[in-house]
This record gives C-alpha cells, structure tokens and sequence, in this order.
C-alpha cells in the first residue's frame, strides 16, 4: 500500500482545512486508517482513525469536536477536516494504515505516507 499525502498548508488561529490521504496498491478494504501528527520535538501522536472495518471511529481528546474523520471508498481515499485550529494543532501529519489494524499507536502501523506540514498561526 502507497499512501499519498496532501491538502497541508498555513492557516490562522480559527480556519479551516481538510487533509487527503490517497491509497494506491490496493484497495483499503480491511484496512484500519488513521491520521497522525508528530510536532517538532515531540512524539508522533494519534489523531483520528476508522477500524479496520470502517464502521468505527476514533479521535484524540485534542481533537474531539473539531476535527472530523472521513472515507470515499470509491476513491480509495481518506479525509481529515479540520475547523478551529489552534497553534498547538502545527504538526507535520501523517495518514497511515494496517491490514485488520487494531491500535491507535505508531508502532501498531506498518503503512505510512509522507506526511504534509500544517501551520498554524496565531
């Protein structure tokens, strides 16, 4: 699996912005997805995730509210809208995926894309 990464960017305290992550390779049937963020100097950390058969999701307590989580099959891609952005939401992000992935962990994902910069300033 080919995980391609866009939609990054630089926005203000209070904007809005939607992350795409596009598979190749295969299609992503059984496959959980998630989206993850790692700040400078700090860990990669969760963000947001559909189970592997999609009929769940999961968001981080940062997150929750704000941030919304989405899939077109169709297109084999996967979303994250993001609205209400704060400073502390600046990360590099990453989308990800696993084969009947149960884990919200880094370690439990052996597909990732390459990630986009998202910036934001107060």
């Amino acid at each position: 699996v080919q995980l391609q990464v866009s939609g990054g960017g630089t926005v203000r305290a209070g904007d809005s912005l939607r992350l795409s992550c596009t598979a190749s390779g295969r299609t992503l049937n059984r496959y959980a997805m998630s989206w993850f963020r790692q700040a400078p100097g700090q860990e990669r950390e969760f963000v947001a995730g559909f189970s592997w058969t999609g009929g769940s999701t999961y968001y981080a307590d940062s997150v929750k509210g704000r941030f919304t989580i989405s899939r077109d099959n169709a297109k084999n891609t996967m979303y994250l809208q993001m609205s209400a952005l704060t400073p502390e939401d600046t990360a590099v992000y990453y989308c990800a995926a696993e084969k009947y992935g149960t884990s919200t962990e880094v370690r439990g994902y052996d597909y990732w894309g390459q990630g986009t910069q998202v910036t934001v300033s107060s």
